[in-house]
């Protein structure tokens, strides 16, 4: 088994990839600039990472279990014959872009599974189908709003998963604790990076919803879920894990 964390400063740069699109104008809006989308060749990954991010603090939760739980997971692993990656994602809407951005260009992964903490989410855990474009309304940890209050000024409504939860939800069981389809992810950072995520990784990535830590839901319990709901996600994309 081998696992490793996805650190800044061992991410190269993206060269002609991208312009740097990490700025903001005066009235409290994430500018989005032009960049270099790749070509479908490009997109067309033999690897055999697989990337698990979790979020970092926001709000009165300075302990987020969604990063607590990806944790968890990366001294379990994925079986031999998966290379996991993990890495934590700002609650801001273009820094978390930024790093997803990146993980698809430099990594090229079998597969990403972002992470999130549902607050509301009491005992439950929620795959979540699709991610969409517009309608981000709330301010991130920053301060700000992503411009036109979307994610991609040219990107389509929305964007499918090519994992099928709905097959996943009525496949999977994790003793303690539900588990929900969903096919709205919020309208927040969480949404906002899963459309993201799907957009640069052509539909080659998962969102699960996780709640709050608590005496019965621990980093651990949940880190033995995402161990589960993983490898089930794994079996759809044709892998062999050991």
């Amino acid at each position: 088994m081998q696992t490793s964390q996805l650190e800044e400063k061992k991410v190269p740069q993206l060269k002609t990839f991208a312009t740097d699109y990490n700025n903001y104008n005066t009235v409290g809006t994430e500018r989005q600039q032009d960049f270099t989308f790749w070509s479908t060749d490009f997109m067309e990954s033999n690897s055999s990472a697989v990337v698990v991010t979790g979020f970092g603090p926001f709000r009165q939760y300075l302990v987020n279990s969604s990063w607590e739980a990806v944790k968890e997971l990366s001294k379990r692993g994925l079986g031999n014959n998966i290379d996991l990656r993990i890495m934590q994602l700002p609650v801001a809407y273009q820094k978390a872009k930024e790093q997803v951005f990146k993980i698809w260009t430099t990594l090229q992964p079998l597969l990403t599974v972002h992470v999130g903490l549902a607050s509301a989410a009491k005992g439950l855990i929620i795959l979540e189908q699709c991610g969409k474009n517009k309608g981000y309304q709330e301010m991130g940890a920053c301060g700000f709003l992503p411009e036109g209050a979307c994610c991609m000024l040219d990107g389509p409504e929305k964007i499918e998963s090519t994992i099928n939860m709905k097959t996943l939800w009525k496949s999977i069981s994790v003793e303690g604790i539900g588990i929900i389809f969903s096919r709205d992810a919020g309208r927040y950072i969480c949404d906002y990076t899963y459309y993201a995520s799907l957009y640069y990784g052509n539909g080659r990535a998962a969102f699960i919803h996780v709640p709050p830590l608590s005496p019965s839901v621990t980093a651990d319990f949940l880190g033995k879920a995402l161990q589960s709901i993983i490898l089930e996600m794994l079996k759809q994309c044709g892998e062999e894990t050991e």
